[in-house]
């Protein structure tokens, strides 16, 4: 009976880990598109801010003129 159940055992290990690879793998995928997003985002936000510290640049050059 033990040999029935310890094979037993290990095919719910196999699922088990067969399940944790699944989800493992499903995060990760998650996660790089979310990183992959975050990236387009902080190039946005950099290329706006560039943009901004020229229009500041500007503006406080043609308010020392006056």
């Amino acid at each position: 009976m033990c040999v029935g159940s310890n094979s037993s055992m290990i095919a719910i290990d196999n699922k088990i880990e067969q399940a944790m690879d699944l989800v493992k793998t499903h995060l990760m995928l998650a996660v790089r598109e979310e990183v992959e997003l975050l990236r387009e985002q902080i190039k946005e936000l950099s290329d706006r801010n560039v943009q901004l510290e020229r229009e500041n640049y500007i503006l406080r050059t043609l308010g020392h003129r006056d």
